[in-house]
C-alpha cells in the first residue's frame, strides 16, 4: 500500500515561511506528477503547484514568485517552500501524487492526510 505523509504546517506571521514535505513511502517503483492542494473553510479544493517527474512545474496564479515546489525523486518526497505568507493563504494543505507501485502495476493517484497551516498575526 502506498502512503503520503506531509509534514511542515503550523501557525506562522503574515510575512513569514514555511517549508511543507511530503514523503511517499511502500511498494513504489515510480511516480509521475506530485503536487499540493489547499482547502480552506467554505471553500473548494484548489491546485496551489504541481511537478512533473521531469521537474516541470505549474502553479496558482496568486502563489506565483511567493511559493516554490521542488521533488526529490530518490527521496520519494516534494516540496512546498512557501515565503511572504499572507492571511488568505490560511487552508488545509494536501499533497498528491501518481505512483506506481508493485502491488497494482499501473499508476493510482493518492492524497496525503492534509496538514494546517495558518496566516495569522
Amino acid at each position: 500500500q502506498v502512503q503520503l505523509v506531509e509534514s511542515g504546517g503550523g501557525l506562522v506571521q503574515p510575512g513569514g515561511s514555511l517549508r511543507l514535505s511530503c514523503a511517499a513511502s511502500g511498494s513504489i517503483l515510480n511516480i509521475n506528477g506530485m503536487g499540493w492542494y489547499r482547502q480552506a473553510p467554505g471553500k473548494e479544493r484548489e491546485l496551489v503547484a504541481r511537478i512533473t517527474s521531469g521537474g516541470s512545474t505549474n502553479y496558482l496564479d496568486s502563489v506565483k514568485g511567493r511559493f516554490t515546489i521542488s521533488r526529490d525523486n530518490a527521496k520519494n518526497t516534494v516540496y512546498l517552500q512557501m515565503n511572504s505568507l499572507k492571511p488568505e493563504d490560511t487552508a488545509v494543505y494536501y499533497c498528491d501524487a501518481d505512483v506506481r507501485s508493485i502491488v497494482t502495476m499501473t499508476f493510482l493517484h493518492y492524497w496525503g492526510q492534509g496538514t494546517q497551516v495558518t496566516v495569522s498575526s
